[in-house]
């Protein structure tokens, strides 16, 4: 009779509903979390978009940072609510030495600078979810105080940038490091035996996605497909009355106003 409790035990556990264990919540991508937003096109105020969406031009202002008299510029995204993130951070910038490995240089490859002429420069930027981040961008020495301050109207116009190294980081949710904004690369030009303007350090490319490399029918990236119709703004979309003038304003070439071909993310020093 003993065992009698211990069979009943075990019976009550065999017929016993199983309830399964609660799943983890889904992880919220950041387009789940990100408000409206709009690209701001030449001629496009404060007013005239608030308007627009029927909003309040000093809740427009408060949620984008933009203080009186400021007025949006061109190429600029502005949320269109209050980001469930926080509003943006400050701007933020500096400016390192970097190692052979940090940039992965090896003398046998023969690159056309060294080591010690290049510097990482460190900015804040905004992702295309409207969120800031820390990002570095390696260049030569020479053009690391104008990179940052390129970067710094960039930030101020609010113009987005998809990725920005260090992406683990800043954009985990990005395998394609063809999207990524970036400046030295120890490469040659595509198709010839010459070397970049990136493997001097001398040559930024931002958004490349968003802003193609187009010779005839050939398209780098092959995703820019989509961009092709540089009249549009669209978010990432650089344009001369815009994101351009942050790069020419210090003395970078653009691209986008080569007649051979158009390389719209494209900004080197010697307009090559």
């Amino acid at each position: 009779m003993k065992t009698l409790p211990k069979l009943l035990s075990a019976l009550i556990l065999a017929t016993a509903p199983v309830v399964a264990a609660p799943s983890p919540a889904a992880a919220v991508t950041p387009a789940a979390a990100a408000p409206p937003y709009h690209v701001v096109r030449p001629g496009e105020t404060i007013k005239s978009i608030a308007a627009a969406y029927g909003i309040r031009r000093a809740d427009l202002r408060a949620w984008n940072g933009l203080i009186k008299p400021n007025q949006p510029s061109p190429d600029g995204v502005l949320h269109l609510a209050e980001p469930a993130g926080g509003r943006l951070t400050g701007w933020r910038s500096w400016i390192e030495k970097v190692t052979p490995g940090t940039v992965n240089w090896n003398a046998k490859d023969k690159c056309p600078v060294l080591p010690a002429d290049l510097r990482k420069v460190w900015v804040t930027y905004i992702d295309f979810y409207g969120v800031s981040h820390q990002g570095s961008i390696v260049v030569h020495r020479t053009i690391a105080t104008r990179t940052q301050r390129a970067f710094q109207s960039l930030y101020r116009m609010r113009f987005r940038i998809q990725g920005m190294s260090p992406m683990t980081l800043n954009a985990p949710y990005i395998d394609d490091m063809g999207t990524v904004t970036a400046g030295y690369s120890c490469r040659v030009v595509n198709g010839s035996k010459t070397w970049s303007q990136h493997a001097y350090g001398k040559a930024i490319d931002v958004n490349p996605v968003q802003n193609p490399m187009v010779r005839g029918r050939y398209i780098d990236p092959a995703g820019g497909t989509d961009f092709l119709r540089r009249g549009l703004y669209r978010r990432g979309m650089m344009h001369a009355s815009g994101a351009v003038r942050a790069f020419t304003d210090q003395g970078f070439y653009w691209g986008g106003r080569w007649n051979s071909l158009k390389d719209d993310m494209h900004f080197s020093m010697n307009n090559r």
